[in-house]
C-alpha cells in the first residue's frame, strides 16, 4: 500500500474553502481526472474518471466531516483506493492537505495528480 500527500496554502478563509471543496458538484474542478460526479444521497457519489489511457466509472463512499473539515472517500476493489481532504487555518489564510492510498501502481504519476489537485485548488479559491 502507498501513501501520497500534497499541502498548500490558500489565501482564503478556512470556512468559505472548505464549503466550496464539500459540495459535491464541485469535486470536478478540482479533481483533475474526474469528469463527472453524482451525489447519490446515500452516502455514495457515482463517479466518471478520465485516466488518459481509459475511462472508468465506478462508485465510492464519500464522507463529510464539517466540524473537522474534512472530506473521506475511498472505493472497494483491487486498488484499494481511499482519499482525505483537510481544510485548517483561521482568518484569511488556509491549508488544504489531500492524502491518497492505493494499491495501484504509477507513484510518480498520483503524486504528480494531488499536487495538482492542491494547486488548482489555490487557483480557483484565490481567484475568487
Amino acid at each position: 500500500m502507498a501513501d501520497f500527500l500534497a499541502s498548500i496554502d490558500v489565501a482564503a478563509p478556512a470556512d468559505e474553502l472548505f464549503d466550496y471543496l464539500s459540495q459535491v458538484e464541485n469535486l470536478p474542478h478540482y479533481f483533475e481526472r474526474m469528469t463527472s460526479v453524482t451525489d447519490n444521497e446515500d452516502g455514495t457519489i457515482s463517479v466518471t474518471a478520465d485516466l488518459g489511457d481509459r475511462v472508468v466509472e465506478g462508485e465510492a463512499w464519500f464522507e463529510v466531516d464539517r466540524a473537522a473539515r474534512t472530506l473521506s472517500w475511498g472505493s472497494e476493489g483491487p486498488n484499494d483506493y481511499s482519499g482525505q481532504l483537510q481544510v485548517t487555518g483561521d482568518g484569511s489564510n488556509s491549508m488544504v492537505e489531500v492524502t491518497l492510498r492505493t494499491e495501484r501502481a504509477g507513484g510518480p504519476e498520483i503524486q504528480e495528480g494531488i499536487e495538482q489537485t492542491v494547486a488548482v485548488i489555490k487557483l480557483i479559491m484565490e481567484s475568487r
